[in-house]
């Protein structure tokens, strides 16, 4: 089954895995260290990020290591820009109505 990735960011122990893993790779252990959980969850959500291609794993050894895939990132990233684009335009907007303001109230 393929799920969405934006689905998958916006549980919130799914983004601390991304924010953590996003420093240094991780083991499944290392990670459930970090929450007030089982391992059992956070291999499921690990799952889920993984199924998203948000993160990968790579094999040392006997362990096992997650590391963020940046190339999905940026795919996230990408489909905000527009959204970060429209923000900055109101907030340039509204940086200008204000300084009007300003300017009058000085008359």
């Amino acid at each position: 089954m393929r799920r969405d990735v934006f689905q998958a960011i916006a549980d919130p122990t799914r983004r601390a895995i991304i924010s953590l893993i996003a420093l240094q790779a991780m083991t499944p252990n290392a990670l459930a260290a970090h929450f007030d959980t089982t391992r059992q969850a956070v291999s499921k959500h690990l799952r889920i990020l993984t199924e998203c291609e948000l993160i990968k794993q790579e094999h040392q050894g006997r362990e096992i290591y997650y590391q963020l895939e940046i190339k999905k990132m940026k795919e996230i990233d990408k489909w905000l820009e527009q959204f970060r684009k429209i923000w900055e335009n109101r907030f340039s907007q509204l940086d200008h109505l204000l300084l009007t303001i300003k300017n009058e109230k000085k008359k």
